[in-house]
């Protein structure tokens, strides 16, 4: 496990503790429907909850980092309890110490996160079980459902995702119609408990004939966890990531809209000065795969007008970020790297730290010898598990400055 540095003051974590305590119970007294807009509030605790869709986005932090970044000035908390081949019954859960139970270990760990919203993820496993299991589904994620209304918290249901490959393309079609199957079991309980549902089994079926979104033709690889986060953010009713600045360069000057604000025309120089107030940090683009050389979309668009020929190098706080010429600013240019995603990665990155403190807080690797059966040779390491939420909580910290968007003045200088 990576070393963590900078350590809190106590002050500064006391504090934090008591804002904390006191947002998540204004977020959980207010009340909010599937038919409201979705936004997340002051104090929110936002949980994760189902099996390998979102474990394995322990590796990229992506649907933590969209939601995240919606919503920069507001301190949300997220906690991540995707558990691979567990299905609404908890049973990738059990351990060798019985009791608890499978089912009684996924009760304790949903109540143990006093979520204020769920995202529940279920129903890729138990589509194995066929048309015969949808009965037993139903009343598991009703249970569910159930216990997650008495913890006072907003549910919203995914989709599972359709498999591309599996062992022939028969049984790939198979699969395929059970999981839509079980999707509109889903959808269909949603309707009926009021709850918010997003099908995320369209998208991604039409994503991965696009790209290639899934790693073993089950599970989503980094580009499909970026897109998925895109999907996510659709699913909930959130306007688009999608930014276009237009500036105009006319003989008296230069020309563009609210929050651009232009600083120096460069009349004389070729030069041109402006900032933008960004909303919002983007989603750092995922590594391009080196074989197929698949990129993915992205929304920030930068058009200039009015360039006299030749080509210019954009650069925000003496960073380059890209050259193009002029032709290419008139039309628009996507704006891919620079401060912004730099920011946005560090974001990322302390997102994935504190995730990876949380799983070994929350499923050690002894669990046996800390929590179970044996803990009486190893029980006293409870403690140090404990001690983790004051370095989970200052990651918390970090990740509260870090999110928010910092103004940059941006330069569009001609090569000569």
């Amino acid at each position: 496990m990576r070393k963590l540095k900078a350590p809190a003051t106590l002050g500064f974590l006391f504090l934090l503790i008591v804002i904390l305590l006191n947002g998540r119970v204004f977020a959980q007294n207010q009340p909010r429907t599937a038919s409201a807009p979705f936004e997340l509030k002051d104090g929110d605790r936002v949980v994760f909850l189902g099996n390998s869709l979102f474990e394995n986005d322990f590796q990229y932090g992506y649907l933590e980092l969209a939601l995240t970044t919606r919503w920069p000035d507001r301190f949300v908390t997220f906690r991540n309890l995707g558990w691979t081949g567990d299905n609404v019954f908890g049973d990738a859960r059990s351990t060798f110490t019985n009791p608890p139970t499978a089912y009684e270990h996924l009760m304790n760990q949903l109540t143990q996160a006093k979520p204020t919203i769920v995202f529940l993820g279920y129903g890729g496993v138990e589509a194995q079980e066929g048309e015969a299991g949808l009965p037993r589904f139903k009343e598991g994620l009703t249970k569910l459902l159930d216990k997650i209304d008495q913890l006072g918290a907003q549910t919203v249901l995914l989709s599972p995702i359709p498999v591309v490959a599996f062992d022939s393309s028969q049984n790939v079609g198979q699969r395929n119609a059970m999981l839509e199957r079980y999707a509109a079991e889903i959808a269909k309980t949603a309707t009926e408990r009021g709850k918010r549902f997003i099908d995320l089994y369209k998208r991604i079926q039409e994503l991965s004939q696009k790209a290639p979104i899934l790693e073993n033709g089950v599970h989503l690889n980094a580009t499909g966890y970026y897109y998925l986060a895109t999907a996510l953010e659709k699913g909930l009713g959130l306007a688009p990531a999608v930014e276009t600045v237009a500036i105009n360069v006319g003989k008296n000057g230069a020309e563009t809209p609210a929050p651009t604000k232009i600083l120096d025309a460069g009349k004389e120089n070729g030069s041109l000065k402006f900032t933008m107030d960004e909303r919002y940090l983007p989603l750092p683009l995922p590594d391009h795969d080196p074989e197929t050389g698949a990129g993915v979309a992205d929304g920030r668009t930068l058009k200039i007008t009015g360039l006299k020929k030749g080509f210019y190098t954009l650069t925000a706080d003496h960073e380059e970020v890209i050259t193009a010429s002029a032709k290419q600013w008139a039309e628009g240019v996507p704006i891919r790297q620079g401060a912004s995603y730099t920011q946005a990665e560090q974001l990322r990155q302390l997102i994935l730290k504190k995730n990876e403190l949380f799983y070994f807080q929350y499923r050690p690797l002894n669990q046996t010898y800390i929590l179970g059966f044996r803990s009486y040779e190893q029980g006293r390491h409870v403690k140090g598990l404990e001690e983790q939420n004051i370095l989970i909580k200052w990651l918390e910290s970090q990740i509260a400055l870090t999110r928010q968007p910092k103004s940059k003045v941006y330069s569009l200088t001609l090569l000569k």
